[in-house]
């Protein structure tokens, strides 16, 4: 076996001849070459074995032959065989009743024999969403939750892999916490190969949105772990800890720690990435973290490095971020402090229109507060902005609009854009404005006029 000139089907004849009618001893050989040839096998002479190997694991009769040598055999074996050709007949395991003989047989192994089971369940449950289903409706989840109640040695690593892959179940989800397997799904994030802790994170991430799972997570030391793996991850890895991260930002009282725990330069590496969904997370993220002013100056310190160094797309994505900061009150001196404002009207000159234009929308927000009409305008904007009303692009003559439009109603400022007051563009956004001004207005005498009993009892208003 496992020669080039190997005829596997004679090879098969003899295997299931040993294990029919051959000795103990003569069985435990066959099923343990067939594990060491596995890899060399044909595909379709592996899984004429499965039938032989999955009747030796569900057998109960021990006054025979059979004794748990054999089945020790045969669970490697298994194992073995679904571990090849990336999983392609783990299923076909699965669907055979291998898994059902496998969580019998936990109860009654000893060390040695539970240790092949166990990873035996690992390679099952890594391919194939069914094998997963099939594991965690058998009674596999409170198994493994068990064993790891109780269990320190070199297993435990794999049953956290175990672990990590039942979670992706919704089922599981539900029941993890009551189980008391939460806090070993937070240590899957920190111990396994990387594509198990992926995976935990990832059902961390679905578990957080809830407001009671997302503080049992911070309280059982989630942060840290996915810090860490967003640090080590593959470009892959990254995106799904940042945004499980995310997920636990979302509520106030984590911010902070998770500023603490050294994320927000590993979001400022993200958003320079080349993957649009990082940028994204990203944005969102810096968003949520920026609401503490002593992230947002160490987030603008990142973004107006990126301004400087990134390419076109970072800058983009730097600046949007900024657009949204200059919304927050106080974020506001943050971003004049941080030297980003002549930065940005350096980068209205740029031929990029992306960048331009999400700059545009920087400044456009940046115009509404009076010491950053001063600092726009001591670095040369207004000049800029009113040659962009005549631009091709619709965002860029609007932001520049609005823009100017904030620095007329300024006294201190109405001199220097006098010459845009009679240009389309300007008189568009200032018409719009006037608009969307006045319907605020009425929303809010409207408003005024509702009482309390109104907004309680109105059924139309709940």
């Amino acid at each position: 076996m496992g020669n080039p000139d190997t005829n596997w089907e004679e090879a098969f004849n003899r295997f299931e001849q040993a294990v029919v009618s051959g000795s103990e001893a003569l069985q435990v050989k066959a099923i343990t070459k067939l594990a060491r040839v596995s890899k060399f096998a044909p595909q379709d002479i592996l899984a004429a074995t499965i039938p032989i190997l999955a009747r030796l694991l569900g057998e109960n009769n021990f006054s025979g032959n059979l004794t748990r040598s054999i089945q020790q055999a045969a669970a490697y074996c298994l194992k073995q065989i679904a571990s090849q050709a990336d999983g392609a007949l783990a299923t076909e395991i699965g669907q055979s009743g291998v898994i059902n003989s496998v969580l019998r047989l936990f109860p009654q192994s000893d060390d040695s024999f539970r240790t092949v089971l166990v990873k035996c369940l690992r390679v099952f449950v890594t391919f194939g969403n069914e094998n997963r289903v099939i594991v965690a409706r058998n009674g596999g989840l409170e198994i493994v939750i068990d064993l790891l109640n109780s269990c320190n040695d070199g297993t435990r690593r794999y049953l956290l892999e175990i672990l990590s892959a039942l979670a992706l179940l919704r089922e599981v989800r539900r029941v993890l916490i009551c189980l008391g397997g939460l806090r070993y799904l937070v240590e899957a994030v920190s111990f396994g190969c990387v594509v198990s802790r992926e995976r935990a994170c990832q059902a961390i991430g679905l578990l957080g949105v809830t407001g009671r799972a997302r503080r049992l997570l911070v309280e059982l030391g989630v942060i840290p772990g996915l810090v860490e793996l967003f640090h080590i991850g593959d470009w892959t890895t990254k995106l799904v800890a940042s945004n499980t991260l995310g997920v636990i930002a979302a509520h106030v009282e984590y911010i902070r720690p998770v500023a603490e725990a050294g994320a927000i330069p590993l979001y400022a590496e993200l958003l320079q990435g080349p993957d649009s969904t990082g940028k994204e997370i990203s944005e969102d993220v810096f968003c949520i973290l920026a609401v503490s002013e002593a992230n947002a100056n160490a987030i603008a310190e990142h973004l107006v490095r990126i301004l400087r160094e990134g390419d076109n797309e970072a800058k983009t994505a730097a600046a949007d971020v900024l657009w949204d900061l200059a919304g927050y009150k106080h974020s506001v001196p943050v971003i004049r402090n941080s030297g980003a404002i002549p930065i940005l009207v350096n980068l209205l000159r740029g031929e990029n229109d992306e960048v331009r234009e999400k700059v545009s929308g920087a400044i456009a927000q940046l115009s509404y507060n009076e010491a950053d009409r001063v600092a726009l305008a001591d670095a040369g904007a207004v000049p800029i902005m009113i040659e962009l009303l005549h631009d091709e692009s619709e965002e860029l003559r609007d932001n520049a609009a609005e823009s100017l439009i904030n620095f007329s109603e300024d006294p201190l400022q109405h001199e220097r854009i006098s010459e845009a007051i009679g240009i389309p563009s300007f008189q568009s956004m200032q018409s719009r404005l006037t608009r969307i001004h006045a319907s605020d207005d009425l929303m809010a005498r409207s408003m005024r006029r509702m009482s309390i009993e109104q907004l309680t009892w109105d059924p139309d208003l709940v």
